[in-house]
């Protein structure tokens, strides 16, 4: 266990020594994250997940770094300049700026001005100007370096090389590093402007054709709008401070006099501060300010990525799906309980084709055939009009009729997931029973899909993909394991998420299903290939088997738990079951008894918390929701009209809204709560919200809704 680690951890996080030594022991015990912060509080001392994934991130961080120290020494050690002071400094280094500071003078890099100068013997010189020896005459001094065969051709040729060595090491100097740093710190600004050649085709971007802010004082969605314009070529971006005081400021730190071998070394200052260092230090501000934008960006996607995920579920029932569609008509599947396809055709109620009559029979049929219970429709082209259509039908009363984000829907359609699973089938049948699973499971099938295409995020292409990825996989396991799933039922995508599973695991426990049929007890993982203890402990307590022997495998009480719940029932003279079953029976259960020196209260009070109602789902009942009649198209939408609406995606300035019109509305963060200050919409709105709002403004020309939150929600 790396001391060191702790104690950084430890200053970073504000946790206790005690929680972050443990946690780490058990993240390197191979124990995942879902697994400590759900069956190992007693060890973190009440860890919540997003703590743990804070240690786990850090660790991950710090191990980066140790090898990255590895590299710096064993590089300086090879040039054989490695002395023990210097090796100490790298070693109690655990900040990546500073470590790369101490490594640039030793750095391999592209053959520079000053190396050039050096070959030629010019060092001893530029160490002669930076003295700034006014008695020495210069021109004197410079002489002796004078020399044809090493291509030093004049005093002026010598003294040029000297002070390129100068400039070189001037740039290279932590301490006038920091100097320039500070100073962008302190009021660096960033500038937009529009490329002049492309500003017809640059409309998109009129917003940052002129524009410049304080830098501290960006937010991320404009930094990151400047810089996607920046890449596809329609704006240059550069963050700028007042060059001249900044190159001053570094010419007083080395010029001391006024003499003419001084004058010498501020010119060779101020050809390191404009050549060097101020566009190495702009870059790195670049860079740094990118990757705060970056983590701003990733941490609202991999939000609304956990709402999205967490909506609430239809359940086990029968269920239509269908795509909507114009020319292409609307494809119709109908499905089991358990997701399973049993029927798919098109109907044409829409124009051009105007098959109202057939398509209805045609959907009245197959609800009464296959005793549908609810009905899917995708809410993309053609959805709000396939709704209504739908809804005027003369179906069963228990029929349920609901509309459903179809975001992503293509992209899973023609994916290898979804050739796998309906080989004999197109996209457009993959795809009506992607709407239709999302319905009655929206975790279950939102997994098959990459999150960056699910459409609950901004600028996820400009982000970091490395960072992006990991964040949302790590969103994906947290709500996978939150829920649980059905052992016998859940799909190997699904299954690869669990905790201590992965792909292959999760492949071997469907092949072990195909073979063998359903699983009868979590003990029965075990008889999986190549799946042994370690994961079977990382694992059980997230696998649920409806009508198991022992009925608390369909709970989260961890199978190394059942023992204390037996305990507990054996007490009380009845059955787990009853146990289970009886509120007068729990009530008489004093879980003090039960706390041994591996067992504390925290994880009494989840076991006595499942045992209230097992594989409980957290996700919440479905809502049904319906949009104004008033509004079809944007055309429709007139300002001070008071609307329904879905929250379909929140950013750091505001909410957007599906009002049901193909156009989503935008409520500004200020107007989220009128009159009150918001900083972050999350306090106000949460994704796949019913709101209801206020029209402001519409911009037709450019597909704009302007709303405001109304006071009556």
């Amino acid at each position: 266990m790396n001391t060191e680690y702790i104690r950084i951890i430890v200053r970073e996080t504000g946790l206790r020594e005690n929680q972050v030594e443990n946690t780490l022991k058990l993240l390197e015990n191979g124990a995942t994250i879902p697994f400590i912060s759900r069956y190992r509080k007693e060890s973190t001392g009440g860890m919540d997940e997003v703590q743990v994934t804070e240690v786990s991130d850090a660790l991950e961080r710090l191990e980066a770094l140790a090898k990255r120290k590895e590299t710096v020494i064993g590089t300086i050690e090879s040039l054989d300049k490695l002395t023990p002071e210097l090796h100490e400094r790298i070693d109690h280094c655990w900040d990546a700026t500073e470590l790369e500071d101490i490594y640039a003078p030793y750095k391999p890099h592209r053959k520079t001005r000053a190396d050039a100068a050096r070959e030629k013997g010019l060092e001893p010189l530029a160490d002669f100007v930076m003295k700034q020896n006014q008695y020495v005459p210069l021109d004197r001094e410079a002489k002796k370096y004078v020399s044809k065969d090493k291509g030093v051709e004049s005093v002026d040729d010598a003294l040029q090389g000297a002070m390129d060595i100068i400039a070189e090491q001037v740039s290279l100097d932590e301490s006038a590093r920091n100097l320039v740093r500070n100073g962008y710190r302190r009021e660096a600004r960033i500038y937009s402007k529009v490329v002049k050649s492309k500003e017809a085709d640059a409309q998109k971007y009129r917003d940052w054709f002129d524009f410049n802010e304080s830098l501290k004082h960006c937010a991320s969605h404009r930094l990151l709008a400047m810089r996607r314009g920046e890449a596809e070529g329609f704006l240059r971006v550069s963050i700028e401070i007042d060059d001249e005081k900044a190159s001053d400021a570094l010419s007083r730190k080395y010029v001391h006099g006024k003499s003419e071998v001084s004058q010498l070394v501020d010119e060779a200052v101020q050809d390191s501060y404009y050549r060097l260092l101020q566009p190495s230090v702009e870059n790195e501000f670049a860079a740094s300010y990118k990757s705060t934008a970056d983590a701003e960006a990733i941490r609202i996607f991999a939000r609304n990525l956990e709402q999205l995920l967490m909506a609430s579920p239809l359940g086990q029932k029968a269920v239509m799906g269908i795509d909507p569609g114009f020319r292409t008509g609307c494809k119709v599947v109908c499905l089991d309980a358990q997701g399973t396809l049993l029927h798919n055709e098109a109907i044409y109620p829409h124009p051009p084709h105007n098959e109202a009559r057939q398509a209805a029979a045609k959907i009245q049929t197959l609800v009464e055939q296959y005793k549908i219970e609810a009905i899917a429709i995708g809410n993309g082209t053609a959805g709000r009009e396939t709704k209504e259509f739908v809804e005027h039908l003369r179906l069963p009363s228990n029929v349920q009729i609901y509309s459903v984000n179809e975001d992503g829907a293509s992209i899973y359609s023609a994916s290898k997931t979804a050739r796998d699973e309906f080989p004999d089938y197109d996209v457009t049948v993959r795809g009506a029973v992607s709407i239709g699973r999302r319905l009655m499971d929206p975790l279950a099938e939102l997994v098959k899909i990459d999150p960056s295409s699910i459409g609950v995020g901004q600028y996820q292409k400009d982000v970091n993909q490395t960072d992006l990825k990991h964040s949302l996989d790590q969103t994906v396991i947290s709500c996978v394991n939150r829920v649980g799933v059905n052992l016998n039922t859940a799909s190997t995508h699904l299954l690869t998420y669990i905790s201590g599973l992965g792909p292959q695991l999760a492949q071997n426990i469907v092949d072990y299903r195909t073979e063998n049929g359903p699983f009868h007890n979590r003990k029965e993982l075990l008889k999986v290939p190549r799946l042994g203890a370690k994961a079977f402990e990382q694992a059980a307590g997230f696998l649920r088997v409806p009508g198991s022997d022992q009925p608390l495998d369909n709970s989260a009480v961890h199978p190394e738990s059942y023992g204390i719940v037996e305990k507990m029932a054996k007490d009380l003279k009845c059955t787990v079951q009853e146990l289970m079953k009886s509120p007068e029976l729990r009530a008489r259960i004093d879980i003090n008894r039960y706390v041994t020196d591996k067992v504390g209260i925290p994880t009494l009070t989840d076991i006595m918390q499942e045992l209230e109602k097992p594989g409980r789902d957290p996700r919440g009942p479905l809502k049904k929701f319906e949009f104004s009649n008033e509004v079809h198209t944007i055309e429709d939408v007139k300002p001070g009209m008071e609307l329904p609406g879905i929250i379909s995606n929140i950013t750091n300035f505001g909410a957007f809204v599906d009002i049901g019109v193909h156009v989503k509305g935008l409520i500004h963060i200020s107007q989220l709560a009128p009159g009150k200050f918001i900083k972050d919409p999350t306090q106000v709105v949460s994704l796949q919200q019913q709101v209801l709002v206020k029209v402001l403004s519409v911009d037709i020309e450019r597909q704009r809704i302007s709303l405001s939150m109304s006071i009556e929600n």
